[in-house]
Parts: C-alpha cells; sequence; structure tokens
C-alpha cells in the first residue's frame, strides 16, 4: 500500500500562529509562494480550509493556479453558500485551467457557523439538506440536460441555446468528494456521499476502529471508500530534538490559550475547577493547570508520538481533535504513519508552523521513508538519505 500527504494551504502562519506575538502578517504574495512550495516538494495536494471571516478557498484556488502544476486543491465547502449550480460551474472552470486538480471537501460546520452565514437548519437535518445539495451539484457538473427537483433544490433544465465553452462537452471526470461525519446521520450522509472519509487523528487503533466502522455501513449499500486523517506534525532529525521543539511550543503559549481552549471542549454545565475525566492522565494535566503552570511536553503524549499539546486547531487536553500532532524522528513519525496506513488511513492532511519550513523538513526527512502514491514522481530533495543526521558534538 501507498499514502497520499498534503499539507495546508491558508492562513494564518508563523512560528506560533495561535498566539498573537507568533503569528505573522501575511498575504496574497505569501499564499502564492507556499503553494509554489507546495507543489514543487511533490505533496499530492493541499487542504484550503474554510472558516467565517478567513480567505474564500475557490477564490485562493482559482487565484494560485498559475504557480502550480500537478498538485490538488482540496477546498473545502459549507453546501448552500452558493447555489449548487453555480458551484458546478465555478469547479468546472478551475478544472478546465488546472487539469482536473479540484477535490471538494464536503463541510457541514457547526451552528454558530451556519448562522453567521444565513443557515440555520438543526442539525439533523443540515445533513439531509447537505446530501441534497450534492447531488445537485454533481447533477449540474455531469451538464445534465435535465432539471433537479429535491426537498430543498429545485433547478430547471439549463437553457438549450448560449455560449458553451470547451470543457463543457469533453468527457467530464466526477469531483472528488472529501468529507467527514461522527454522528449517526453524519456517518449516513458520508457513506451515501463521500469518496474519502476524513477524521480527526486518534491513536492508530481507535482510528481504525472509526473506520472499520464507517466502512460496514458504507458495505450495506455496496459502497466503498478511502480514508484519510489530519495531524499537525514536528519532525527533526533525532526524537529529542522533535520533543525540545514541542516543549518550546508550550513555553510560547499563554495559559489563557489553554484555559479558553478547555472552555469549549468541556461538558455542558462543567468548569476547570468542576471536572474529572475518566482518564488519570488528563486528570494529571488538569490539576497542573488550575495550580497556573503548563504540565511538560510530554505529559500530552497519548500513545508513542502522538502529542495532544497545543495547536493552531486546539487544545486537545481532553482528548485528540483537531491539533492533534505527531512528533518525533523521522523514522519514528514514519512508523506511527505506517501504522495508521495499516488501520485502514490512506490519506495524511499534515500541517507544521512555519508552514513554508516545516514542508520542506517533511518532504526532506519523511518522503524517502515512505511509499508514496501522489500520481506522480515525487522530486526527493535527498535520494540517497537513508538514516539521520549524526548530531554534531
Amino acid at each position: 500500500m501507498a499514502v497520499k500527504l498534503l499539507w495546508y494551504l491558508t492562513a494564518p502562519d508563523g512560528v506560533v500562529p495561535w498566539e498573537e506575538n507568533g503569528r505573522w502578517d501575511t498575504g496574497f504574495d505569501h499564499l502564492q509562494q507556499l503553494a509554489a512550495t507546495i507543489d514543487k516538494l511533490g505533496f499530492y495536494g493541499a487542504l484550503l480550509a474554510t472558516g467565517y471571516g478567513g480567505n474564500d478557498v475557490l477564490t485562493v484556488a482559482a487565484a494560485t493556479l498559475s504557480v502550480t502544476k500537478r498538485m490538488t486543491f482540496l477546498g473545502a465547502i459549507h453546501p448552500g453558500l452558493l447555489s449548487p449550480a453555480k458551484l458546478a460551474q465555478i469547479a468546472l472552470t478551475i478544472n478546465q485551467f488546472s487539469g482536473g486538480r479540484l477535490a471538494l471537501n464536503a463541510v457541514n460546520g457547526n451552528d454558530a457557523t451556519q448562522a453567521a452565514y444565513g443557515m440555520y437548519l438543526p442539525h439533523d437535518e443540515r445533513y439531509e439538506y447537505s446530501l441534497e445539495y450534492w447531488r445537485a451539484f454533481k447533477h449540474a457538473y455531469s451538464g445534465a440536460p435535465e432539471g433537479f427537483h429535491g426537498k430543498y433544490i429545485q433547478l430547471t433544465p439549463p437553457p438549450a441555446r448560449g455560449y458553451r465553452p470547451a470543457h463543457e462537452d469533453a468527457g467530464r471526470e466526477p469531483v472528488a468528494l472529501w468529507g467527514a461525519g461522527t454522528s449517526a446521520p453524519g456517518v449516513a450522509h458520508s457513506v451515501q456521499l463521500l469518496d474519502t472519509y476524513l477524521s480527526f487523528a486518534d491513536t492508530p487503533p481507535r482510528l481504525g476502529d472509526k473506520f472499520r466502522r464507517v466502512g460496514a455501513e458504507a458495505a450495506k449499500l455496496g459502497r466503498t471508500l478511502d480514508y484519510g486523517t489530519r495531524l499537525q506534525i514536528i519532525v527533526r532529525e533525532t526524537e529529542e530534538e522533535a520533543w525540545d521543539y514541542a516543549q518550546w511550543l508550550i513555553d510560547q503559549t499563554s495559559l489563557d490559550y489553554a484555559y479558553q481552549g478547555l472552555k469549549r471542549f468541556l461538558p455542558p454545565g462543567e468548569t476547570l475547577e468542576t471536572y474529572r475525566s475518566p482518564d488519570p492522565q488528563v486528570n494529571r494535566n488538569l490539576d497542573t493547570l488550575r495550580s497556573g503552570q503548563w504540565p511538560k511536553a510530554r505529559d500530552f503524549e497519548i500513545y508513542p508520538n502522538i502529542w495532544t499539546g497545543p495547536a493552531l486547531h486546539g487544545f486537545g487536553i481532553l482528548g485528540p481533535g483537531a491539533g492533534t500532532t505527531l512528533v518525533g524522528s523521522a523514522e519514528n513519525v514514519a512508523d506511527r504513519i505506517r501504522e495508521f496506513e495499516a488501520q485502514g488511513a490512506k490519506s495524511f492532511i499534515l500541517s507544521g508552523w512555519p508552514l513554508i519550513e516545516e514542508a520542506h523538513r517533511v518532504a526532506h526527512l519523511l518522503f524517502p521513508l515512505l511509499d508514496l502514491d501522489h500520481g506522480f514522481e515525487v522530486p526527493l530533495l535527498n535520494a540517497r538519505r537513508t538514516r539521520p543526521l549524526l548530531s554534531v558534538a
């Protein structure tokens, strides 16, 4: 088997971008440089994450096409913010101009984000709407001459006359849909719709169990899915260097960041003072934070080389989530990726900060140790690399 490694094409960036004094002021030129780096180094592609107030992912993809040649743009899209027919038109245009390098990440969001965009469907109904939306998108993208008639979406047949660009009549490869969903409605939505099912990382055995549960539901419909996960990464020549850097990140992170992150993930009615976890390791870390101090970096290691310390996408002290990080030497990290692969993961969306610097580290240290399935020859920065460099005495 082989794996796909994707990177992160989005703002913000910096050495510690979750802290004000560690975040850089970046703009379009930086995104172009980042996209060109991801492409040149040979990553399979990059996630263009969405979020209220951030850059529009379709605009970023279109604006950076000219500095790339082969990377896939995985654009995260909330259904309903554009007509499915309009999204199909944009996707067709990007794929025409890029040679078919657009994939879409179907995002169902949360109540607060959806409401900010003017969408007010309840949790379970969001998935029902999303399923219809993406079916309507596929219908429009295929160039079908018929209209689409659903519970939420009505598309009349497209006009029979008018300008038709060349790509309208060419054979169209369907746009691959990636996405996630953990609740029962989310899983039901995923197994009917997605090509690649994504999940935030956990320990390899627990993530594998989740993939197998989803796969069993897909099998009931006669479908099979690919699987992927999302991880931060700290990879260095030696394991000691990697953990030293993880400790440095903790030293640069304010306790207020930890407290605010905890508040977002505590169960309803619980506070930092009242909550007790069934996991003794979590309770020890909480007690240290209650005393006004940070635990040591290794105290957040929940499995060999899997870390839940502070990160841009969340602080996983209560359990693994969006900020879960691979930490270790290239050999350590390659071993964990292969362990995830053995549990079903084929695609890995990675990020480390600063994004350009860490992308080079991953390409130099990790690429030579893995069997990569990127659809093209990956130009290794050092094809002779077979062991770590010796440390300077």
